[in-house]
């Protein structure tokens, strides 16, 4: 009966992770393609990424899983950096995404603030639902 009850509860675990990462690659992949967009219309708005990535997996997670929300969070800043070198790239020859990540601290510090502030999003919206304080009941 024991072994029962864990077989479902380590489903139920696996399945929430699941959908909260392929929440987490809907969302991430439709936050690129705009923020793509808005860079296109002469804006700048590189914490987009991962405020998309973390709020697709946020959405599809049905209880709080803190390995989901580690993992969001480090996919949203590697999104973040991916998404600024693709819509900023260096000049050539040095456009390759190793020589972008060496020199990371070239960067304008706007830039790094808003890929840090994106990772910080997907870490924080990918906790779900239970994250929220509970409501009072009168």
């Amino acid at each position: 009966m024991d072994e029962a009850i864990a077989t479902k509860s380590e489903a139920g675990v696996i399945l929430n992770a699941t959908r909260g990462l392929l929440g987490a690659a809907v969302g991430g992949a439709a936050a690129y393609f705009v923020t793509g967009w808005i860079v296109r219309q002469g804006f700048y708005a590189m914490a987009l990424p991962g405020f998309g990535l973390g709020l697709g997996a946020g959405l599809l997670v049905t209880k709080r899983c803190m390995g989901v929300a580690i993992v969001c969070g480090l996919l949203a800043l590697a999104l973040g950096l991916f998404t600024e070198w693709m819509n900023f790239p260096w000049p050539r020859p040095h456009e390759s995404f190793g020589y972008f990540l060496r020199h990371l601290g070239d960067l304008r510090p706007l830039t790094q603030i808003l890929i840090g502030l994106g990772a910080v999003a997907g870490f924080w919206f990918a906790l779900g639902v239970g994250r929220r304080l509970p409501t009072r009941t009168v």
